[in-house]
């Protein structure tokens, strides 16, 4: 956050400690401006082949794809690469944040609804990873921790 950013927040908390319940709501909706100013940021580069790039397709799987770093927490970069085969349209998408790597692949008869199963395909990836990434920072006591504390008591 720039320092004129902070000026003005500070100026919009000394005016809310004046004003009671909406003044409150006031700084609520200040932070979550914040938050979202400060939200990670998803590098998006679409590669077209055998197609014409256009931006309507490269706008709508940037809007798609950017939800991605908000799910991981930390800046990632997406490479979707669209091709066209006669009737077959393909997409692949590699997402790349830090050690974690995820590759997704589909083929419909429509770009649109290939980005859109790619997203969703991403996705339940990203979050099998990282409920497997939590459920290992979570343990059980070990046995001898166990009789430890039941000597205790």
């Amino acid at each position: 956050m720039n320092e004129c950013s902070r000026r003005t927040v500070k100026n919009v908390k000394n005016k809310i400690e004046k004003q009671g319940k909406r003044g409150r709501a006031t700084v609520r909706k200040v932070r979550r401006a914040e938050r979202i100013a400060n939200a990670p940021v998803t590098e998006m580069t679409v590669t077209f082949r055998h197609v014409e790039p256009t931006d309507a397709i490269r706008l709508y799987a940037e809007k798609k794809f950017a939800h991605l770093g908000k799910l991981i927490k930390r800046t990632c970069q997406a490479h979707l690469i669209l091709t066209v085969d006669k009737y077959r349209q393909h997409g692949e998408v590699t997402v790349k944040s830090g050690r974690l790597s995820v590759v997704a692949q589909e083929e419909t008869k429509d770009l649109y609804s290939v980005i859109d199963l790619l997203t969703d395909k991403v996705g339940r990836q990203l979050k099998k990873h990282l409920e497997k990434f939590k459920a290992k920072k979570v343990r059980s006591l070990s046995t001898g921790e166990v009789l430890s504390a039941s000597e205790e008591i």
